[in-house]
């Protein structure tokens, strides 16, 4: 019987697919994502991430967001989530992170740090030197900022796992590219982060919007002459229209769908924008073999993704929770350590008398902490700091 290999039955929630939407500051990115999200897993079903110096919720009222100014935020933030995914955040189904621009410029210090750790806990790279910038960090040559991604990856990945999907936004710049073919340099709409970080980025996205101003010039005279006697033409902007671009023959705009249907752009709105991707979804699903209705697909869906979701939210809150535990009994061994040396430098036996009895009440024993009962442990620990 045949072990491997097996056929590929298209989603039918938008939201199951990575997205991304890139452009220029004060163009509304946010505010459409916050609609678009809003429009399909209500009030309660998406969070902004307001990343790092971000203020883009700032003018958009009623937006649900947390502020994550650091990697120690990001962190706890996330691991909340995974962890009581269940019950505080059963009906979170989306985060937005704004921006993704900001979110690596706040993850760059962690892979600095962990890798500067690794250094100094392990003896076979004493010969290294610890990092300061993160193209020292992880043996140079682009080896930190692919750590500094997948850090980001790894953690967005858990949140997938537990029916959290991934808004990305971003900012744009224009670019002078050159054709490796025709030697040419020509000019691209793109994001204003480091190019590595946007490619590494850009595979793992479903669909990548850009927004832009789609201008219309007419020339027109001026009413003064040139050194030559000619009418003077200048450009006036006689039209002009925001728009969302999925797909661009020219290559002039990067974006991206892995959906061949995707309409190539349209006007900045967030029903138009939930429309392009539901739309494309529905002709790859009519490609579908089985020929079910998309209401049907779509229910068998959700309930395998709840079942799922829920398997894996309950072992990955047991995982944490005992990450937890083992990280607090640590803690809560060194403070016990360190408070004893500091009575025992005093020759206090009055004081050594008092702890010898606390711990016979709650039958600890010194040689047995790590499998003490933590909670006995906590309390044992408290009682030590008020001797």
């Amino acid at each position: 019987m045949r072990k491997f290999g097996k056929k590929n039955v298209i989603k039918i929630d938008p939201l199951a697919y990575n997205t991304g939407l890139l452009g220029e500051s004060g163009i509304g990115k946010t505010t459409l994502a916050k609609e678009v999200c809003e429009k399909l897993v209500g009030e309660d079903g998406y969070i902004i991430a307001n990343v790092g110096r971000e203020d883009g919720i700032d003018a958009i009222a009623g937006a649900i967001y947390e502020d994550i100014p650091d990697w120690d935020t990001f962190d706890e933030f996330t691991e909340d989530i995974i962890e009581n995914k269940l019950t505080d955040y059963k009906d979170l189904k989306v985060i937005i992170w704004d921006t993704i621009d900001e979110l690596i410029r706040i993850s760059e210090p962690e892979a600095i740090r962990l890798y500067n750790k690794e250094v100094r806990e392990n003896p076979s790279k004493k010969e290294k030197r610890e990092a300061k910038t993160i193209k020292q960090a992880w043996g140079g040559y682009g080896e930190g900022e692919k750590y500094t991604i997948d850090l980001i990856m790894e953690r967005m990945w858990e949140l997938k796992k537990v029916g959290i999907a991934m808004f990305l936004v971003g900012h744009t710049k224009k670019r002078t590219m050159n054709d490796p073919v025709s030697g040419m340099d020509y000019d691209i709409l793109t994001t204003n982060m480091q190019y590595n970080y946007f490619n590494a980025l850009k595979t793992k996205l479903h669909i990548l919007g850009v927004a832009s101003i789609d201008r219309e010039i007419i020339q027109e005279k001026t009413g003064k002459k040139d050194f030559n006697g000619k009418d003077k033409i200048q450009g006036k902007v006689s039209n002009e229209i925001r728009k969302i671009t999925f797909r661009d023959d020219n290559f002039n705009i990067d974006s991206k769908s892995r959906f061949s249907g995707i309409i190539d752009s349209i006007v900045f709105d967030s029903d138009e924008f939930i429309k392009a991707i539901e739309d494309a979804i529905k002709i790859e699903h009519e490609k579908q073999p089985d020929k079910k209705s998309i209401e049907e697909t779509k229910q068998e869906q959700d309930i395998k993704k709840n079942k799922v979701v829920e398997e894996i939210a309950t072992k990955k809150k047991e995982e944490i929770q005992r990450k937890n535990e083992v990280e607090l009994r640590e803690n809560l061994i060194s403070e016990f350590k360190e408070l004893m040396a500091v009575i025992v430098s005093e020759k206090d036996k009055e004081k050594v008398s008092k702890i010898t009895k606390k711990m016979k009440e709650l039958e600890l024993s010194a040689k047995e902490l790590d499998s003490a009962d933590i909670n006995k442990l906590q309390e044992f620990v408290e009682f030590v700091k008020t001797v």
